[in-house]
């Protein structure tokens, strides 16, 4: 299994409207943190999230979370 680009070693705090999401999983994609379909060919997929209510979220940037699409403090142990 390969592992994903790391975006950046921090999360993205982002403030989302109620809907669906679509987070990158492979770290390529142009518009971090969400999905543009860079990973098309590859073994990732990106991660569906719901928001219900308008909500500031924390979204992993590493790609290493063990929650994702969020940040689980993965890139602390970053290199």
């Amino acid at each position: 299994m390969a592992n994903p680009v790391i975006a950046q070693k921090a999360p993205y705090a982002v403030t989302l409207d109620p809907g669906d999401y679509y987070w990158c999983a492979c770290g390529k994609s142009g518009k971090q943190p969400f999905c543009d379909g860079s990973h098309k060919g590859s073994e990732f997929v990106p991660t569906k999230f719901t928001v219900a209510k308008k909500d500031t979220l924390y979204l992993c940037g590493c790609k290493r979370t063990g929650n994702k699409p969020f940040c689980d403090g993965s890139h602390k142990k970053l290199d």
